[in-house]
């Protein structure tokens, strides 16, 4: 096979849907309809001038345009053409909006025989896109999408990406032959081709967050981004020699005015200047949204696709069952395994370490520790004189919850306390530090040492006799008091001093 021919089906795929755009136009040329004096009514030509119309209205920005506006214009423009009443205009034209925008809301589409990839292939495109409707009149409004505007585009012969570019290149001619007006409707253009390349750039943001999973889309799309970038780089050199010549137009006919005609000019002339600068400023945004999609998402799915790479990766089966598998020449066996090899390490004495700082003084000094503010004497003892007092409080609750009984459990005085409204005591740290110290220090019994048990001086005091002790035995299950505190149940039992309790409860259990 000749050499010349083995690209030939490259981007088979892309040249089908531009095609695809004029399947719309060529559905409307089937469809066979006649006005009220038997004629042939011209779908095909009404198609395209739907378009055109759609195109107008963006061009002057009016975004109010549905069935019922298409209608008043195919009427108008008809001048007696078609023989049809206002109806069949708007029945009409609703049967154009429906073949350009299907009423099921999905796109049109075209399935075909892809001769590059070999298989069945699908193209899906959409001319007309829905916008804002009236809700009180219950109209719905249309315009041109990105589709829709390459298929305007196709019958002026150029190539959609370099529209903005032509339209520059025209606009220079036009100010220099002082085509004032035709100037200030290829600015609209303009417009509209930058607000288009604005929603192409977002697109292209969600399809690189979303499509990138290999390295040749990634680097796909990292071409495309960079031609969009060289070529928006390019716009803007030629949009600040627009200003910099419309700049010394306003100048020059400033000072030659004379007549109501140069005045006229010298006003379009700053209208022209003011949508330039409004133009000019909007591809400025779009050139910055390119550089921070090349830098940013790019960036950023470059680095998933790493992450994703190293999380797939599986030692086991890609490297030890190769080297287990298939016995390999101990060559090949070390270039297999020394990317995952650590790199030579080697430790070593210097000699310019004697010049390093050295340490002078004593061997026991002590460095000054920068540590948090010890609590002052007198803040202690006012801590334990608070702490005294409450468990003192809590000894005097139990005990009167105790009465004459001898024993009693952890968890009847906390269900007590809920039953006389003394639930301020269950979130209180000290009322759980108390039982816990109790426990430590059981049998708790009055002590001649003064200096023994401080914290439960004020509890020994509760005590009736001298002879008396309180014994305390754990419990197995816990006391779920609130959602911040959690204790071990325990059993309380008033004895006299001397009698082993504890033996004879442990023999009943």
């Amino acid at each position: 096979m000749n050499f010349r021919f083995t690209g030939i089906t490259e981007g088979y795929r892309e040249r089908i849907g531009r095609l695809a755009l004029f399947d719309p136009l060529y559905q409307l040329k089937a469809k066979i309809g006649k006005d009220r004096k038997d004629r042939s009514i011209d779908y095909f030509g009404l198609g395209l001038l739907t378009l055109l119309f759609f195109f107008e209205n963006m061009l002057m920005r009016n975004k109010k345009t549905g069935v019922t506006e298409l209608a008043q214009y195919l009427e108008d423009i008809n001048q007696g053409e078609i023989d049809l009443e206002s109806e069949g205009f708007e029945k009409l034209a609703r049967s154009i909006v429906e073949a350009f925008r299907p009423p099921s809301g999905k796109r049109n589409a075209r399935i075909f025989y892809n001769w590059e990839t070999r298989q069945n292939d699908r193209v899906e495109y959409s001319i007309l896109k829905a916008e804002r409707g009236d809700i009180e009149s219950n109209k719905q409004y249309y315009s041109l999408d990105e589709h829709g505007l390459e298929l305007v585009f196709a019958t002026k012969e150029f190539f959609r990406e370099f529209h903005l570019s032509i339209n520059q290149l025209l606009l220079r001619k036009q100010l220099e032959k002082g085509e004032f007006v035709g100037v200030l409707r290829q600015i609209d253009e303009m417009r509209i081709d930058v607000e288009s390349l604005q929603e192409r750039i977002v697109t292209i943001k969600h399809e690189v967050q979303r499509n990138i999973v290999s390295e040749e889309t990634f680097q796909r799309y990292k071409n495309t981004i960079e031609d969009i970038n060289t070529r928006l780089t390019r716009e803007h050199e030629e949009f600040e020699e627009l200003q910099g010549f419309v700049g010394e137009t306003i100048e020059r006919l400033g000072y030659e005015i004379q007549d109501a005609r140069e005045q006229r000019t010298y006003d379009y002339i700053l209208r022209i200047d003011r949508e330039l600068s409004d133009v000019h400023h909007g591809h400025t945004k779009l050139l910055r949204d390119s550089i921070d999609l090349k830098t940013t998402a790019l960036q950023a799915a470059q680095e998933s696709l790493y992450y994703v790479a190293i999380q797939s990766f599986n030692f086991n089966q890609e490297i030890a069952a190769r080297l287990v598998s298939s016995p390999l020449p101990i060559a090949a066996a070390r270039t297999l395994i020394e990317p995952f090899l650590y790199l030579e390490r080697q430790v070593s004495w210097s000699p310019l370490a004697v010049f390093e700082e050295q340490r002078i003084g004593a061997e026991n000094e002590t460095e000054a520790l920068d540590d948090f503010q010890d609590v002052s004497t007198e803040e202690e003892r006012q801590h334990l004189l608070i702490q005294k007092e409450n468990f003192g409080k809590v000894m005097r609750y139990l005990l009167g919850v105790m009465g004459e009984r001898k024993q009693i459990c952890l968890k009847e005085v906390v269900e007590d306390m809920r039953a006389n409204r003394q639930e301020t005591w269950l979130d209180n740290r000290s009322f759980y530090d108390f039982w816990l110290l109790l426990h430590q220090r059981t049998p708790l019994a009055r002590k001649s040492d003064e200096g023994e048990n401080h914290l439960l001086e004020e509890v020994t005091k509760q005590l009736a006799a001298s002879d008396e002790q309180l014994r305390v035995i754990e419990l197995p299950q816990l006391v779920n008091v609130n959602q911040r505190f959690t204790i071990q149940d325990m059993l309380f039992i008033r004895e006299l001093r001397g009698t082993d309790t504890l033996d004879v409860w442990i023999r009943n259990k």
